[in-house]
């Protein structure tokens, strides 16, 4: 990881800051969205910040158990490193999730309207923190003019192409939330995209493979797009009737606002990890 400043045992690394300005731009547009909904944004606040939390906790447990159990299980000290690296998406989507849905029933929210609301700030933030992540992707066989070099080798930028389609797929889902045709249609759209995007990354990472050009992470994707298929089947019975047009103007309010988020977000991370 990249350190930024370091004061006595303290240090902040890029990568955090960036995690840390993507959890607080999703926060701020989701409770923006509550509010000209008129929910309770306050409440939702709290379901978002320790579902973050829950999040972080299932990332590294997924990651310890698919990854490296030996290792971690032989050293259960290094378990708490977080600082170190070893953080699994799949596990945080899984454990912000979980814990989310327990969060909205025990204080009555609408479980599937609350995460249509989060969707397009949950990938937002996703993608807003990949800036900062330190996993490239493999070698690149002819020299392309996007790569990043790394001690001789000249790598893939998986997080910059994981991020440049996170971008897009919060543009489709923030224009669709004006448009949802059922109650989760949204957040489901999410899995399918995210799981979608993930799996077209991982061609250029390096993971553990299970079977020909398949790794651990396609595997879980696909399960994720699976699951996700099943519940659009489900859902589609709740037919929404209360649907706002989308105007010229919000795709070309989205469609600008995506774009200044590449320009912004490729300059960072070539500046910093270039």
């Amino acid at each position: 990881m990249i350190p930024l400043i370091s004061i006595g045992p303290f240090t902040l690394y890029f990568f955090g800051l960036m995690i840390g300005i993507g959890a607080i731009v999703g926060l701020l547009l989701a409770v923006k969205e509550a509010k000209r909904r008129g929910l309770n944004h306050n409440l939702l606040t709290d379901g978002i910040l320790y579902s973050i939390i829950a999040g972080v906790i299932g990332a590294r447990i997924v990651y310890i158990v698919i990854y490296n159990p030996v290792y971690y299980f032989s050293n259960p000290i290094e378990i708490f490193a977080i600082h170190q690296g070893g953080l699994s998406i799949h596990g945080g989507i899984l454990g912000g999730l979980l814990f989310g849905i327990w969060f909205m029933k025990r204080h009555k929210m609408s479980v599937w309207q609350t995460l249509d609301l989060i969707a397009p700030s949950l990938i937002l933030a996703q993608g807003i923190s990949r800036i900062g992540c330190d996993v490239f992707g493999g070698p690149i066989l002819s020299s392309l003019p996007w790569g990043i070099e790394k001690n001789g080798q000249l790598l893939h930028p998986a997080q910059a192409y994981e991020f440049l389609l996170d971008y897009l797929l919060f543009g489709y889902l923030w224009l669709r939330l004006k448009k949802p045709s059922y109650h989760g249609q949204i957040f489901i759209h999410y899995i399918i995209g995210f799981m979608t995007i993930r799996g077209i990354v991982e061609f250029v990472r390096i993971n553990p493979m299970v079977v020909g050009p398949f790794s651990v992470s396609h595997i879980m994707s696909f399960m994720g797009i699976l699951i996700a298929a099943f519940l659009m089947i489900k859902r589609r019975k709740d037919r929404n009737t209360n649907k706002t047009a989308i105007s010229k103007s919000d795709y070309i309010k989205i469609g600008f606002s995506v774009i200044g988020l590449m320009v912004v977000s490729l300059t960072i991370y070539y500046l910093v990890q270039g």
